[in-house]
């Protein structure tokens, strides 16, 4: 579990991560990375979001933990003030821990890093 103060938990919350925030995405996940004012909260926050499109409930669910369990020691590396969600997609229900992992470490490196100019 991620300690209350690491989660996103109002819709508001999660708009304003997903509308103002950097997207990412690779295989089996999408992140959107908003960096907030420090001032505002003292620590990383996330939310996870695992719709039906990935499988049942006990599917989802499985999903949830596993990416909840991935993201817990990768919060410590993102700036206070900072709201990730991250967004499962149906690929994710048959991929391995690994790999999820993977996915979501390359996500979070390309939502942190500049755009390039085109």
């Amino acid at each position: 579990m991620l300690a209350a103060a690491q989660r996103l938990r109002r819709s508001a919350e999660f708009a304003a991560a997903v509308r103002g925030g950097r997207r990412a995405g690779r295989g089996t996940v999408v992140v959107h990375l908003l960096v907030d004012e420090p001032a505002q909260a003292s620590e990383a926050r996330a939310g996870f979001v695992v719709s039906k499109a990935v499988g049942n409930a006990v599917v989802r669910n499985k999903v949830r933990r596993r990416l909840r369990h991935l993201v817990r020691p990768r919060l410590s590396t993102l700036p206070a003030g900072t709201s990730l969600v991250v967004r499962a997609l149906p690929g994710a229900a048959a991929a391995s821990f690994e790999s999820l992992g993977t996915d979501l470490d390359a996500a979070i490196a390309a939502a942190r890093s500049p755009r390039r100019r085109r």
